[in-house]
């Protein structure tokens, strides 16, 4: 049966929510306290203003534009993958240079297929390195199928994240084992077994 501390969390969000406001709270609290958190969040939404969309590198406080401008005309945004995966590629460099917490801006469809930003889940998990990873409410089914359901599921606010981290904290001399069961061959087999699931924290 997998171990019901598990070092990777979905923070789930309705349409309504804002993940990206409470992961920069998060990640501002555990600087203060000493930690150093890796990763991307989320600046603005797509509703035809591409300009107003970028990511921030929450370990540079860099701001990279990750869709496209398509013109005056053009509805929608579109993501530029190539900005996306340079994106990437600083937060693993950053990963290597040593994280007490790596987070994900968003679960998307690309993660979903196992591309996009997906490498930086198993690289962190990998290295036993907590994981947070903002997922949006209707792909949840999707997320649960990507993470073979090692994941634990939070509320969207800062007190489930601070309940989750200090479990993480407790529990850190196992980390590491917890992660590499999360990702083994032998947990994806018998992922949908209930026992494998880790409780879920939404309450």
């Amino acid at each position: 049966m997998f171990d019901a501390q598990c070092d990777l969390a979905a923070l789930a969000y309705a349409e309504d929510q804002n993940p990206d406001e409470v992961l920069l709270t998060f990640c501002d609290d555990l600087r203060r306290s000493g930690f150093r958190p890796v990763g991307l969040v989320q600046h603005g939404h797509c509703r035809g203003q591409p300009a107003d969309v970028s990511t921030l590198l929450i370990h540079t406080n860099e701001q990279i534009r990750l869709f496209q401008n398509l013109g005056s005309c053009a509805e929608g945004c579109r993501l530029d993958v190539g900005q996306l995966l340079t994106a990437g590629a600083r937060v693993a460099t950053a990963i290597d240079h040593g994280a007490d917490l790596v987070v994900v801006n968003r679960f998307g469809r690309l993660e979903r297929e196992g591309k996009g930003l997906s490498f930086l889940i198993e690289m962190a998990i990998g290295l036993g390195i907590p994981t947070v990873v903002a997922v949006p409410a209707n792909r949840f089914k999707e997320w649960i199928k990507f993470s073979q359901g090692m994941s634990v599921k939070l509320a969207c606010d800062a007190a489930s994240l601070h309940r989750w981290w200090e479990s993480m904290l407790r529990g850190s001399s196992v980390i590491g084992r917890a992660s590499a069961r999360c990702w083994s061959s032998n947990a994806r087999a018998n992922s949908l077994e209930l026992g494998d699931f880790c409780h879920d924290l939404i309450t």
